[in-house]
This record gives structure tokens, C-alpha cells and sequence, in this order.
């Protein structure tokens, strides 16, 4: 039987090291998927319940295991279904390739039927995206698709017309300059050295600073003992962007937690009352949480040399690997002796975490989201894999979630997208199968891709997924209150039971109503072999927090509850109780 273009497609993933791909059948891809089928022993097709599903899932995987996440859409809509999960590992700095069919080759663009030309679309959100010719194409194209993707951290897609794919490789002459074997499937990945000068210039920084504060993103993810040993000979403070949660285990003396509107109060302050200010790694981009321009002197850390500077005006810039960079900057600083600054951090960690525990641990009625945040936080096995969602369900896990030195966790960053924690743990749970993956979500971006449970099961996957049922879309009511001053509006949720929906999939459902039960049902749930999820009814008054409260921002929570907001009574009861320090 005559080898086909797919075939060579297929081929050339294996060459790579693909071994998982996401995706749905369609008719534009028919001979795609024909060709995944006779090599189904060497590449898992994994069938999902919607293509952004597939595309979250590549990027969750390229997330978890620093690889290639690859997924596959069929022609027109199915490709379209694709680019918010695109848009993720775009933003989100992951290599993905995206293998999406196209028409019959002679009728693209005659206005025939699902005739998108998805390599135009797609053209935004790719770091390389091209049309397949023909067979003799394809080694060149897929190729240069995987490398770019890997090299650039990006996206790559490649589109090919469903009749091409089933082409003999011998009814496609190659042109005479594409010889046959020039190229191979060989990544060598940078590990650059910052510059000598740079890097003389950072040193001499950092020995003038008497309160240093080292910001660790998602590229200080491998560097955890570097930071820690930097953080020790300086007395600096650790800070954490959400993709660095894991960079510095919340236990670490040199950490108060994460920063930003979902962080923690001595982060904040760290940041507000910092000389000196090392990027490590992270283009955190809320800029208003960064020290004022001029109040502390700053070093950056990224192996993108467009990213120095980006969000503050620093004077150093280390282009390179951070765990090389840290490795080199903690050689060279002079050992600090003062460590007020960090015993100050210390005690406002030690003051918040009290904080964070007693919220975690009140046994009111509805029952807090903070409670299932925390007793879940307690079970978490040392090498657990969390996926968590969008909107209030980030803060409770930034918060009351403290990660443990062997745990990998991660969220939608930059795009910030809902629906991407059961679509991350399921590429998780493919990815590591012994390990324990959770996806903690809410009740609205859960409900998006609910669907892809029954996948899930499908396969066998013991993913827990905990759901943060507030009955609304939490941050945006939030946000209506507290930073616009309105009323809110069109933010309730109709109750789903997700409990049914579990066992209608064929998996295992709890429901958590009472604090006293929270422990032991989570206990029952995590000790389930398979598939599980746990609605978790929460209480949909229980604000997240900014770390210190602005006045304006009080200001217009105090309007929005005079002009009408449904339940002002027991939300502004909710809020005010126990929470005077914040307000003042």
C-alpha cells in the first residue's frame, strides 16, 4: 500500500517524540486520522467532546512536561473551535502544534462548504503557520513546525487540504532543490549566558540593596534551590507571580506568596517597601502591582531578550537560562547581614497564613469557599498536579492552596481563559498516570467543557476535579462591585447538580454542603480509583479580596450595594464580618 502524505505527517510527529495527540474526527481530516489509526501503538489519539478542549489539552501538556503539546481539528469550524486554547499557549509562552484539514485543494476559496482558509486565521496566533502543498511537502513543513514551535515557545499550525492528505508520497514530484533527507528531527534548546557586562552591572545592584524582593514567574519554575540560595546570601524576599506559584514552595522562609490582586498582604507590602527589584523569569502583567518607577532599582532575568523592561524600568538585563543566571548572580553578591527586611516579610507570612487558616477552617453556613480550599490543600499528596480555572477559584488557590516543593500547578496566565482546568488535568493525567491531578474549577468555567468529563472516564483517568459551586460568575461580580461601582447583573448561574452529571458519565459524584463534611468527603473522594468530581457548595456572598483594600475601590462597593444590588443585606454582612483590618 502506497504511503500517503499523512503518513509522512505522522512519521515525522514520531521522530519528534509525540506520543499524545488531542482531537476530534471530522471529514476534513479523514486521512489524518486514518493514518493515527494504523499507528495507534506508537501515538495516543485521545478523543475529546470539543476542539478548544483538544487545544487547552495540548497546552496544558506542554505546560506540564515541557514538550510538544500537539492537537488536531477537522476543517472550518472544527479549526476555529481551536483558537482560545491557541490563545493560551500563545500568551502563555507554550509550544504547541496545531494540525487542522482544509478543503479540497481546488476549492479553497470558491465558496464551498467550511471553506475557511485557516492558515489566514490563525495567522496571529502562530509563531509559524503554513499551507501543505502536496506529499513531497510535508517532511519540510511538519519539520519546521515542531522546531519553530519548541524554539519559540509559541504556536505553530500547519493546514492541509483533505484530498492531499490521502496523496501518494510518489504522486507528488519533489522540486529539484528539495533534497531528499536535508533535514532531521533535532531541537537543541538555548541555554544562554547573560553578558559579562550585564551581568557585572546586576551584581553591583544587588550588593547596594538593603531590601531586595525577588519576583519568580513561570520561567523560574526549574530554578527553586537557585532562588532560594540567592534569596539566603541576600536576605531578599521571595514573591510569586500565578504561573511561578511552584517556583519556591510556600513553606520556604524567603516567601510571603503570590502577588497581584489575588496575592497576599506581605507580598504587597514587600513590594511597595522594596530598594531593589529582581525580575526572575516573569512578565507579571499588572503593572500597578510592581514598585513606583522610582523607588527601587531593578534586574531583570528572561531568556526573551524583548521581554527585558517590559513592565519595569530595570537597569540590568540578564538574557539567558535563570537557573544559570541565578547560579552566577549568587557566586558574585556579597553575603547581606541584615535580614530585617526578610524577618519583617516573616512575620507579616506568619500573621497571614493565621488569617488564611482561620478562614479556612470556619465552619459557617453556606460553607465558605475558602473551607474546601484549605482541607483540599491539606490532602494534596508531594507530588500532586494541580489545574486550576478562572475567575474567584484562582484566589481561594493562590491563597489557601499552599504548593509543596514536588508539586507542579498551573492556570490560563496571561489570556486568563475559563474552562482550561479539566482539559489541563486530563493532559496531566495522560502525561503522568501515577501521579495525583486535580482540577479545581468553578461552577462556570467547569460548566463550559463539562462535557469532556465523560473523557475522562473514556480513558480511564483518575482526575478529581473540585468545584467551587457559587451559583455565579464570581469575578465579574465582583468586578462590577467593587472596581465599577454597579450593581451586579446577568452574573447568577442556574445550579447544575455536577454530582449527577458525574455519575451520568459514568464516574463517581460528591456533593460537600456542610463544613463538618468537607474533610471526610474529600477524603472519599480522593481515595477513589477513577474519575471523580466534588461539588462543593459554596457561599456565592463571600468576596475575593484584594490584599489591601483601596478606598476607592470601598468607595464603590459601598455604591453598588445603595443602587440595588440583589442580596446588599448579605453580602455587605458576608464582607464585613471579620474583615476590619482590609477595610481600614
Amino acid at each position: 500500500m502506497a504511503r500517503t502524505a499523512a503518513d509522512i505527517l505522522v512519521d515525522v510527529l514520531v521522530d519528534w517524540g509525540v506520543d499524545t495527540i488531542f482531537g476530534m474526527p471530522g471529514d476534513g481530516i479523514n486521512g489524518l486520522v486514518e493514518a493515527f489509526r494504523q499507528r495507534k501503538d506508537e501515538i495516543r489519539f485521545i478523543q475529546v467532546r470539543h476542539e478548544e478542549a483538544a487545544a487547552l489539552a495540548a497546552c496544558g501538556y506542554a505546560k506540564y512536561t515541557g514538550r510538544l503539546g500537539v492537537c488536531l481539528a477537522t476543517s472550518g469550524p472544527g479549526g476555529l473551535h481551536l483558537l482560545n486554547g491557541l490563545y493560551d499557549a500563545k500568551l502563555d509562552h507554550q509550544p504547541v502544534l496545531a494540525i487542522t484539514g482544509l478543503q479540497y485543494h481546488d476549492l479553497v476559496g470558491t465558496h464551498t462548504q467550511q471553506d475557511v482558509e485557516l492558515d489566514k486565521v490563525f495567522q496571529d496566533v502562530s509563531v509559524f503557520n503554513q499551507r501543505i502543498m502536496g506529499a513531497a511537502h510535508v517532511r519540510n513543513i511538519a519539520t519546521l513546525a515542531c522546531r519553530t514551535a519548541l524554539a519559540n515557545r509559541g504556536v505553530a499550525h500547519i493546514t492541509i487540504p483533505v484530498d492531499l492528505q490521502e496523496q501518494a508520497a510518489g504522486d507528488d514530484m519533489r522540486a529539484p532543490r528539495n533534497v531528499k533527507g536535508h533535514n532531521t528531527a533535532l531541537f537543541a534548546p538555548e541555554l544562554p549566558v547573560p553578558s559579562e557586562a550585564e551581568m557585572r552591572r546586576a551584581v553591583e545592584i544587588m550588593d547596594a540593596g538593603k531590601r531586595i524582593v525577588i519576583l519568580a514567574g513561570q520561567g523560574a519554575l526549574n530554578a527553586t534551590d537557585q532562588l532560594e540560595r540567592l534569596a539566603e546570601k541576600t536576605g531578599a524576599v521571595i514573591v510569586k507571580a500565578l504561573l511561578g506559584k511552584a517556583a519556591v514552595p510556600d513553606d520556604s522562609p524567603y516567601t510571603t506568596g503570590s502577588v497581584g490582586l489575588l496575592g497576599t498582604e506581605p507580598s504587597q507590602t514587600a513590594l511597595e517597601t522594596c530598594d531593589t527589584l529582581l525580575i526572575a523569569g516573569s512578565t507579571f502583567p499588572y503593572i500597578e502591582y510592581y514598585p513606583k518607577p522610582d523607588q527601587a532599582r531593578g534586574i531583570q532575568i528572561d531568556i526573551d531578550a524583548s521581554r527585558i523592561g517590559l513592565r519595569y524600568p530595570v537597569e540590568a538585563g540578564l538574557v539567558g537560562d535563570c537557573r544559570l543566571a541565578l547560579d552566577i548572580l549568587t557566586e558574585r553578591v556579597q553575603p547581606h547581614e541584615d535580614r530585617s527586611f526578610l524577618e519583617q516579610a516573616q512575620a507579616g507570612k506568619a500573621e497571614w497564613m493565621r488569617l488564611m487558616e482561620e478562614r479556612g477552617t470556619r465552619q459557617d453556613m453556606p460553607m465558605k469557599p475558602q473551607v474546601a480550599a484549605w482541607k483540599l490543600g491539606k490532602r494534596l499528596s508531594d507530588t500532586a498536579i494541580v489545574a486550576c480555572d478562572s475567575g474567584t477559584i484562582a484566589t481561594w488557590w493562590a491563597r489557601q492552596i499552599p504548593v509543596k516543593r514536588g508539586q507542579m500547578h498551573s492556570l490560563s496566565g496571561n489570556l486568563a481563559t475559563m474552562a482550561p482546568g479539566l482539559p489541563y488535568a486530563i493532559a496531566a493525567q495522560i502525561a503522568y498516570p501515577d501521579r495525583q491531578v486535580i482540577a479545581y474549577v468553578g461552577d462556570g468555567g467547569f460548566s463550559m467543557l463539562m462535557a469532556d468529563f465523560v473523557t475522562a472516564v473514556k480513558y480511564d483517568l483518575p482526575v478529581k476535579v473540585i468545584i467551587n459551586n457559587n451559583s455565579s460568575l464570581g469575578q465579574i461580580k465582583w468586578e462590577q462591585l467593587v472596581m465599577l461601582g454597579n450593581p451586579e447583573y446577568a452574573c447568577d448561574l442556574h445550579p447544575i447538580d455536577f454530582a449527577k452529571v458525574a455519575e451520568a458519565c459514568g464516574g463517581k459524584g460528591f456533593t460537600i454542603r456542610d463544613p463538618k463534611d468537607c474533610g471526610a468527603i474529600l477524603d472519599a473522594a480522593l481515595a477513589h480509583p477513577g474519575p471523580v468530581v466534588v461539588d462543593c457548595l459554596v457561599d456565592g456572598n463571600e468576596p475575593p479580596m484584594p490584599p489591601k483594600v483601596k478606598a476607592k475601590q470601598a468607595a464603590h462597593f459601598a455604591e453598588a450595594l445603595a443602587r440595588g444590588t440583589p442580596d446588599a443585606l448579605k453580602i455587605a454582612a458576608t464582607v464585613f464580618k471579620g474583615r476590619a483590618r482590609e477595610i481600614i
